[in-house]
């Protein structure tokens, strides 16, 4: 059925690229395997998931699902055969006068066409007994929590087959990046070696912190008598909060940079800076106090700092 991969994500079949992403990622998250212990449905769900938006995602193959060409396993059906090789007439390779019946005519036809072709050397028989052939890629895409793609982490993550592997997650990763992982994909035909799983990298945003190239940026809230007479205070950091000072007379909209505090240095690359916006953040509570006493300062020490931008 050509809507089945697009009614698994939910999803109309003329949808675009970023819609099959956006609904994978929105249905991965309710169904993992790890947020649903013990739950065989929400695995199970999880397994189609996986492979709808895998198959979906590549652009040739949703091209050929959408033809008729491939099922929703990615296994080229008897119409695409047909297609292609139908009606080629004289001796051909891949014709089959009475039509391919079942997917081991067509492996017949292939191993009788490699014997006529004489690739029998290495001990190989005619018949395509030993005929190997390396398994297909295959392709998944995980969400990462932020600080784990800045440090570097280890995952584990469910394969759409059932298999668990633990995948390291280098640090400094980027959204989109793409992790391979040799002979992980799907087997290879008669002993011949697996294909690679290729794993795209999504990044989880962050409540405190924003990545800007190597660099973290991060809003740092300061008191009034701090942004007056400078302190020493505590700031978060990618790991572990540490003691910044803060110069007197620092405004809101200051920025104060932590050298190494960034993304962290790897081959090639050294290592970011946190920058931090500070932001000057006034009592909740109204302090009759302080009211007084800016009443008595204002009155001879009143300025206008919107003057000079309006000059």
């Amino acid at each position: 059925m050509a809507d089945e991969l697009y009614e698994v994500l939910g999803v109309s079949k003329d949808a675009s690229s970023d819609d099959i992403k956006k609904a994978y990622r929105k249905l991965a998250k309710k169904y993992h395997p790890d947020l649903n212990p013990g739950d065989k449905a929400a695995e199970e769900t999880f397994k189609k998931l996986q492979a709808a938006n895998n198959l979906l995602s590549d652009r040739e193959k949703r091209k050929q699902y959408d033809a008729g060409e491939i099922d929703a396993e990615g296994n080229e059906t008897q119409q695409r055969y047909y297609r292609d090789y139908a009606g080629a007439g004289g001796d051909h390779a891949y014709r089959s006068s009475a039509g391919y019946e079942d997917i081991n005519d067509v492996f017949s036809d292939i191993f009788r066409a490699h014997a006529r072709s004489g690739g029998q050397g290495g001990g190989q028989r005619g018949d395509g007994a030993d005929f190997r052939m390396r398994g297909g890629d295959a392709r998944y895409s995980i969400e990462v929590p932020f600080l784990e793609a800045v440090n570097g982490a280890k995952k584990r993550v469910t394969l759409p087959n059932g298999k668990a592997l633990e995948i390291g997650i280098p640090a400094g990763v980027h959204e989109g990046q793409i992790l391979r992982l040799r002979g992980q994909g799907m087997p290879g035909y008669g002993g011949g070696p697996a294909g690679d799983a290729y794993v795209e990298i999504h990044i989880a945003a962050h409540p405190g912190f924003r990545r800007h190239g190597n660099n973290i940026h991060s809003d740092l809230p300061i008191a009034l008598h701090e942004a007056v007479l400078g302190a020493k205070v505590r700031v978060p950091t990618v790991t572990g909060a540490v003691t910044m000072s803060v110069p007197a007379g620092s405004n809101s909209g200051d920025t104060l940079r932590l050298r190494g505090k960034g993304v962290p240095a790897a081959k090639g690359r050294t290592a970011g800076d946190q920058v931090v916006t500070l932001r000057v953040q006034l009592p909740k509570e109204p302090d009759e106090e302080l009211t007084r006493f800016l009443e008595e300062w204002a009155k001879t020490h009143a300025y206008d700092p919107r003057a000079e931008k309006e000059g």
